[in-house]
């Protein structure tokens, strides 16, 4: 099943496994089954660690259990994890084996101190790409508390459970039978759900932190570039994110990132973390901005936990969210078949018939990846004409299980109470309605600034972007931003990155021309040297 290649980078891995491990599986008499036995017996000959036995013991068949021999340490596959998964698979195996988690000694002591039995199911795509880190997650706090249990399950594989349950958007988690979260969470978000005292901890352990040179309100590509760019002048250099990656971890295929012919958004994510953490600069995630002013000389940014952060100057990147059509419906059933993520959900919606609003590149691209796995697809644009590449049109208009209607309104998404059954657009030209039966609805009208928290703190454009001038300051000295939030044209990774690091050289000397009580004494000159 598995190629040479990967067979030998696999067992190489293996040799890491320090504690011997059992997989038991629970088989049926399925292809996939005996799919799953092959990959499971092809893993067991790798190491003299790793034994295998079948006792079809399990709720769910076709699945398996890794478990640590003589102790109540084990993670459950009710999937055959490849794809997206197959490095969930690894770390299991590793965890299991006895190496290590690699979680701040904060966050693992937090685990380890959960008070009460967690048991989670997460369901899961194999094509989705924010699954991964909930699996990842959700198995390491398993390990590191055995009081934790988790299984992951394969929607495509469970079909009959996932229409019982009314899943229709994954990564999809149920704690103790009940609904719990969907989309990616990392440990430190579920266990902020977990500990519901964590919050305040960390908002009064925040608010003692001494006052920043350059706070970065923003954990996306432009946060990272800011971030880079003031710690390598040797100032005290701050982040407050929301999810450090931002809206570049729901982003599959980079393919024009200069110098990175290709890679996923989650891999970019991890990369710009992992640059960013080579400097000294504090991150400070899962902390969501809601207010700043001014103290005094120094800025407060005020989180929404209670934290109070401050700095000398403040870089605002807080990025941007997907838009939504904002009719009934919409919101009653999101994640019921109203979707944002053509990548994660598609496959859930295999052999049924969906739609894509919107007609950009992202919505012509996502008419595209979904006509490969459902039974067709009607694409809905309001303008008259598609806006998308002639490259991707030209492909859209080749497809015979796809309907392009332009000058159309989406008026009502339609449903049982439980699930989407439709949509009802309305014909722009004739104002006539029509009713288009189908499971899912997938919206690709582009984003929304994450800026409005700011409303009469400074300047903002009628939509919403921040105004910036050419060296991306704001409406406030010394306060600066960057990427997708502000007006600069052209939302892209690229650009948010250079905009990124030219506020971070320009908040650096607006510091510099500080005088010099304001900036405690500080040599900046020296600094930058």
């Amino acid at each position: 099943m598995l190629e040479a290649t990967l067979k030998k980078q696999l067992q190489a891995y293996l040799e890491k496994v320090v504690q011997p491990i059992e997989i038991v599986a629970s088989l049926d008499a399925s292809p996939k089954a005996r799919e799953m036995e092959e990959l499971l017996k092809e893993i067991t000959s790798l190491s003299a660690k790793i034994s295998y036995r079948e006792d079809g013991n399990a709720t769910r068949k076709p699945s398996f259990a890794i478990n640590r021999v003589g102790t109540d340490i084990g993670i459950e596959f009710a999937a055959i994890p490849l794809g997206h998964e197959f490095t969930s698979l690894v770390l299991a195996l590793l965890q299991v084996g006895g190496h290590p988690i690699k979680f701040d000694e904060a966050v693992i002591e937090q685990i380890k101190n959960l008070d009460g039995d967690y048991v989670f199911e997460a369901f899961i795509s194999l094509s989705c790409h924010n699954c991964p880190e909930v699996v990842q997650s959700l198995n390491s706090m398993s390990i590191i508390n055995p009081r934790i249990k988790v299984t992951t399950i394969d929607g495509g594989l469970f079909k009959d459970e996932v229409e019982s349950r009314q899943i229709l958007a994954v990564p999809m988690m149920f704690l103790n039978g009940e609904h719990f979260g969907q989309g990616r969470m990392s440990a430190e978000e579920i266990l902020a759900k977990l500990d519901t005292g964590a919050g305040k901890r960390k908002a009064a352990e925040l608010s003692k932190k001494e006052a920043f040179d350059v706070l970065i309100v923003g954990g996306g590509p432009a946060g990272a570039a800011a971030a880079i760019y003031a710690a390598r002048k040797g100032i005290r250099t701050g982040v407050v994110a929301d999810r450090f990656g931002g809206q570049v971890l729901d982003t599959l295929a980079i393919e024009n990132f200069v110098s990175v012919k290709e890679t996923e958004g989650p891999k970019f994510a991890v990369s710009l973390e992992e640059h960013v953490k080579h400097y000294d600069v504090d991150i400070m995630n899962l902390q969501r901005a809601s207010k700043l002013e001014k103290s005094g000389q120094l800025f407060e940014v005020t989180t929404e936990d209670g934290a109070v952060l401050k700095s000398k100057s403040v870089i605002l990147s807080t990025g941007a969210r997907w838009r939504e059509i904002n009719v009934p419906g919409e919101k009653e059933y999101k994640n019921h078949g109203v979707a944002y993520c053509p990548h994660c959900d598609g496959p859930l919606f295999k052999g049924k018939r969906v739609s894509v609003i919107g007609g950009g590149n992202s919505g012509v691209e996502a008419a595209i990846d979904l006509a490969g796995i459902v039974e067709h697809v009607t694409l809905i644009e309001f303008g008259n004409e598609l806006r998308a590449d002639a490259v991707l049109q030209r492909k859209l208009y080749s497809l015979k299980n796809v309907d392009v209607i332009k000058g159309a309104q989406t008026t009502e998404v339609l449903g049982d109470g439980k699930k989407v059954t439709g949509l009802v657009y309305k014909d722009r030209a004739s104002g006539e309605l029509h009713t288009v039966e189908l499971a899912g609805v997938f919206v690709q009208i582009g984003l929304i600034p994450n800026a409005e928290w700011l409303k009469g703190t400074l300047e903002l454009t009628p939509h919403g972007e921040i105004e910036v001038d050419a060296r991306g300051e704001t409406s406030i000295p010394g306060v600066f931003a960057a990427g997708d939030v502000t007006t600069v044209p052209f939302k892209q990774i690229v650009i948010a990155v250079g905009e990124g690091a030219k506020a971070s050289l320009a908040a650096f000397d607006y510091l510099m021309r500080l005088p010099t009580e304001e900036t405690d004494a500080v040599d900046m000159e020296a600094k930058a040297a």
